[in-house]
C-alpha cells in the first residue's frame, strides 16, 4: 500500500483544501453544501476529500485519515466496497437514469418490504428528508388529522414543519427554528421531551382526537447518541393505538445498521410508517418511506395524495443499494459489526476512565458516540457548556492531527463499519489515549 503523508490540522499544511475552500465561500454559502461539514462547532478549516477506500479517506493534499464518520451513515460496508463499485458500473453502462419503472427499483423494495415489521408497501425516493415528508402527508391522508407530534432532540430533515425546537414547558406549540419557516407552517406540530411517558400522555388527553401521528428515531442520534428506555417507546405505541394516531419510526439512521429489521425488529416494536435512507443506498442518494398497505393506498395514483419525484428509484443507486444488502447478508455483518463494537467498547472504556475530565462512551451496535456531558451521558437531548464544547473541539483537532477524522461536531454519532478490523481499533484507542492525555 502506498505510503500517505501524516494527517495535519494546520491549513499552511493543507494548501488544497484551504484554497478549495476559499473557492467555495465565494459560490457556495458557507463553502459547504450542509452546515456541519464547515467545522463551525470545532473550528478551522474543513477537509476536502479527493478519495476513499475502505476505513480510510483522502484529503486534497494527499493526507490520508482513519474514518468514523463514514458519509454520516451510509457506508456500513467501508469506501468503494468492490462489490458495491462493481454493480454501479454495471448499472452505469446501462444508463444512469430512465424516468421509468426499473427491475432494481421492485427487487430493492421487496427486500425492504421483507425485512422490516410491518412494512407491506414502500415508495423510493431520494433522500431521507423527502421519504420523512411524505411519510407524514400519508399519515395526515390515513387519519384525517392535522398535528403531528415529534421529539426535542430528534431530528427529522430540513422539511419546514419539521424544523421545530421544543420551548419551556413539557409540550409546547411549534416554533420554528430556522429562519425562513413561517409560524404558521409549524402551528400543527407539537414537541415533547424524550423519556417522559407522563408528558406524552398529557399531551394526547388534550389533543388526541387531533394527533395524526406521532414521529420519533427510536434511536435518537443527531443530538449525540440518546438510546431511549423500551419502556418509553412501547408507551408510544399504546398511546398513538389507543387515540388512533400513527406511529412513525424514523430509521434513517438506524434502518438497515442495527440489524437486518432495524430499530423495530430489536426494540419488538412494529411502527405503523417506517422512513429509510442511508445504508439502503449503499452510498448513493436514497431514501424510502413504507407501511401497511391500507396507509400506502392514500399515495397517488391510487389515491389522492401527492407524492413524486424525477430520480426516484434511480437504477445505478438501486444497484448499489441491493449490492449493500446483498454483502450484508453474505457476511453476516450485523453479527460481525456487534462484535466489533463490543471489541471497541470494552478498548474505550479504561481509556476514558483515565481521562481527567467526563468523557462518557454511548454505544448502540456499530454506532457510538463520545458524550462531554459532565453530568453523564444523557436521554435527552442536552446542550453542552462552553468548557465541554471546548474539550470536544480540541479532542476533535488532536485526532484529526492523529489521523482520525471523527464528526466535527460534538452531538453527532460516530460510525464502525466492516472496513474497521481490530487493527483499525487499536490505531482509534491509541489516539484517543494519547488526545485525552494532551488537552487535560
Amino acid at each position: 500500500m502506498t505510503q500517505e503523508r501524516p494527517a495535519t490540522t494546520h491549513p499552511s499544511l493543507r494548501p488544497r483544501s484551504a484554497e478549495l475552500y476559499e473557492r467555495a465561500c465565494r459560490v457556495i454559502p458557507g463553502g459547504v453544501n450542509s452546515p456541519v461539514r464547515a467545522f463551525r462547532a470545532v473550528g478551522g478549516t474543513p477537509l476536502f476529500i479527493a478519495r476513499a477506500a475502505g476505513a480510510q479517506v483522502f484529503d486534497a493534499d494527499g493526507r490520508a485519515y482513519l474514518d468514523f464518520v463514514g458519509s454520516w451513515g451510509p457506508l456500513i460496508a467501508g469506501h468503494a466496497h468492490p462489490a458495491v463499485v462493481a454493480a454501479v458500473t454495471e448499472a452505469l453502462g446501462r444508463g444512469m437514469t430512465y424516468g421509468a419503472p426499473c427491475a432494481a427499483e421492485v427487487e430493492l423494495a421487496e427486500r425492504v418490504v421483507a425485512a422490516y415489521p410491518a412494512v407491506e408497501q414502500v415508495r423510493l425516493v431520494s433522500s431521507g428528508t423527502e421519504a420523512v415528508m411524505s411519510a407524514i402527508r400519508v399519515a395526515r391522508a390515513s387519519t384525517q388529522r392535522e398535528l403531528i407530534v415529534k421529539f426535542a432532540g430528534c431530528y427529522h430533515g430540513h422539511a419546514d414543519h419539521l424544523l421545530v425546537a421544543a420551548g419551556s414547558g413539557l409540550a409546547t406549540f411549534g416554533r420554528p427554528s430556522s429562519g425562513g419557516v413561517p409560524e404558521a407552517f409549524v402551528a400543527c406540530t407539537r414537541v415533547l421531551p424524550l423519556d417522559d411517558e407522563a408528558a406524552a400522555a398529557e399531551l394526547f388527553g388534550r389533543e388526541g382526537a387531533r394527533i395524526a401521528a406521532v414521529i420519533i428515531e427510536p434511536v435518537p442520534a443527531n443530538h449525540g447518541l440518546l438510546p431511549q428506555r423500551r419502556a418509553f417507546l412501547h408507551a408510544l405505541r399504546e398511546l398513538t393505538r389507543q387515540h388512533g394516531a400513527l406511529l412513525i419510526f424514523d430509521e434513517v439512521i438506524s434502518g438497515f445498521r442495527l440489524g437486518r429489521g432495524g430499530a423495530a425488529e430489536w426494540l419488538g416494536i412494529a411502527p405503523d410508517l417506517a422512513t429509510f435512507g442511508k445504508v439502503i443506498g449503499g452510498g448513493m442518494p436514497v431514501g424510502a418511506f413504507g407501511g401497511a398497505r391500507r396507509h400506502m393506498a392514500h399515495l397517488a395514483p391510487d389515491g389522492d395524495t401527492y407524492q413524486a419525484g424525477t430520480l426516484s428509484g434511480n437504477p445505478v443507486a438501486m444497484a448499489a443499494g441491493l449490492a449493500t444488502l446483498d454483502l450484508l447478508e453474505r457476511e453476516r455483518a450485523w453479527e460481525r459489526l456487534e462484535a466489533r463494537a463490543a471489541e471497541l467498547e470494552q478498548l474505550l472504556v479504561p481509556v476514558l476512565f483515565a481521562a481527567r475530565f467526563p468523557v462518557h462512551l454511548v454505544r448502540v451496535g456499530s454506532l457510538f458516540w463520545l458524550s462531554f456531558h459532565a453530568a453523564g451521558a444523557p436521554r435527552v437531548a442536552a446542550p453542552l457548556s462552553a468548557a465541554e464544547s471546548a474539550r470536544f473541539a480540541a479532542l476533535f483537532h488532536a485526532m484529526l492531527d492523529r489521523g482520525i477524522y471523527l464528526p466535527p461536531s460534538a452531538y453527532e454519532a460516530c460510525f464502525l463499519s466492516l472496513a474497521h478490523g481490530p487493527a483499525e481499533l487499536t490505531r482509534l484507542v491509541e489516539a484517543l489515549s494519547e488526545s485525552l492525555a494532551m488537552i487535560a
